[in-house]
């Protein structure tokens, strides 16, 4: 029995079936992978065919969770099963994998057709209410589900791939979260990630629909976690964002997300960003002194406005406080003093936008609870977890999906043998 046909749930179905089990698969919507028809914005970024070193660097949480699962069923492997499905593949910019068609729907009907070929049975508009265990001679084991309606379902085993609480529209209310502690497994508190940020300043919001390639994000620790210490980032990269309406988005601040728990700390974070990382210090000061030279006569914002972006350039005048100086008047310590402002622009992070726009969840079920080898739950036979309902995370590039695909192969295939 499989709760959920997302990602996790649909592989552990094939995976099951394949290995010769019975498979019913309850799912809450009308439709199986209703969270995989929205990502990649409908193209759906199945996976990422790094090399499985740079892999690990991209998971954020408990990626040593995760070797036997990823080892067991990787990127490649999970490329060819898409080929081997009807649904040929493509890698692009950043080792990002999609289908050819370009088509989310393409990756589900892949996964629907193999289940169906096992007959495997699935059940719509089904949500489940519990899942039940029973204790005999000291062993506490499934026995199966109840439905929200009343219905009892027997299982050998139950597989737990109800996802997280990111995009609730596509079903993903937390339920997962409820029937494990009803079992007593210990769940780490859930929170958004790969999500957009909230921003203290106005500047970010006069800036909307402004974006910035080839810049540089720092996350600074709070005060109370670096200590007296020099600060050691809680985040440094190098790529893509954008300014909104609330704050910022893009590539490079979902990634810095990841890193952010306003729940441990509502005070916010500090971020920097460094209009232009490809530049020391020393070669900004005598970029600047160039452009001052070009045009002596102009205010700071005409001076550098063949550096940014003309509303970019209004802003880093009114935010060094040099506005109605013209490029003639400033002096050597404060033609440094902006180019430092350049290379570290100041925001600060007052929280995210939520689940709600949350492409993952951070924090689910410990994973102390269960074996890495088997994605058994460690207190309860017969019971196995897979996907984004454990607590388990990674940066965007299909690398979430992967783990998807891996916990599901992995718990489908361990909790076939059950049966025998």
């Amino acid at each position: 029995m499989i709760i959920g046909a997302g990602a996790a749930g649909l592989m552990a179905a094939c995976a099951a079936a394949d290995a010769g089990a019975s498979v019913t698969v309850l799912e809450k919507n009308e439709k199986a992978g209703k969270k995989i028809y929205i990502t990649g914005k409908g193209r759906c970024n199945l996976t990422n065919a790094c090399d499985i070193q740079e892999f690990w660097t991209h998971i954020v949480s408990n990626p040593k969770f995760l070797y036997s699962a990823v080892y067991g069923f990787d990127a490649q492997q999970m490329m060819q099963f898409m080929e081997e499905n009807g649904c040929p593949v493509k890698t692009e910019r950043g080792d990002r994998v999609f289908p050819v068609s370009d088509h989310a729907s393409d990756v589900t009907k892949a996964l629907l057709e193999h289940s169906r070929k096992r007959n495997v049975q699935f059940r719509y508009h089904c949500p489940v209410a519990h899942i039940l265990t029973q204790e005999k001679e000291g062993i506490r084991r499934v026995t199966g589900v109840e439905l929200t309606s009343g219905e009892i379902v027997d299982a050998d085993a139950v597989i737990l791939a109800v996802g997280g609480k990111s995009y609730p529209s596509t079903g993903s209310e937390g339920d997962g979260y409820r029937m494990a502690k009803e079992l007593g497994i210990g769940v780490v508190t859930p929170a958004p990630s790969l999500v957009p940020i909230r921003t203290g300043e106005s500047w970010c919001s006069d800036l909307q629909g402004l974006s910035l390639k080839n810049v540089e994000l720092t996350v600074e620790r709070p005060e109370e976690e670096s200590g007296k210490k020099k600060k050691k980032p809680l985040y440094k990269g190098f790529g893509e964002m954008l300014f909104t309406h609330f704050g910022v988005s893009g590539p490079l601040v979902l990634t810095a997300s990841c890193y952010m728990d306003f729940n441990k700390n509502p005070g916010g974070y500090k971020l920097f960003i460094n209009l232009k990382p490809a530049l020391t210090q020393e070669q900004l000061e005598n970029r600047l002194r160039r452009e001052i030279e070009a045009a002596p006569a102009k205010k700071l914002a005409g001076v550098i406005r063949p550096l940014f972006p003309a509303r970019l350039a209004e802003v880093i005048a009114d935010l060094s406080g040099l506005r109605d100086r013209t490029g003639a008047s400033l002096n050597t310590k404060e033609i440094a003093g902006l180019a430092s402002l350049i290379r570290a622009v100041p925001i600060t992070a007052q929280g995210s936008r939520g689940f709600a726009e949350a492409i993952v969840t951070r924090g689910g079920l410990d994973v102390k609870a269960f074996d890495p080898s088997t994605m058994k739950c460690k207190s309860i036979e017969g019971l196995y977890a897979a996907g984004e309902v454990l607590d388990v995370d990674a940066h965007t590039g299909g690398f979430n999906l992967q783990i998807a695909w891996s916990t599901g192969r992995l718990a489908g295939e361990s909790a076939a043998q059950e049966e025998e």
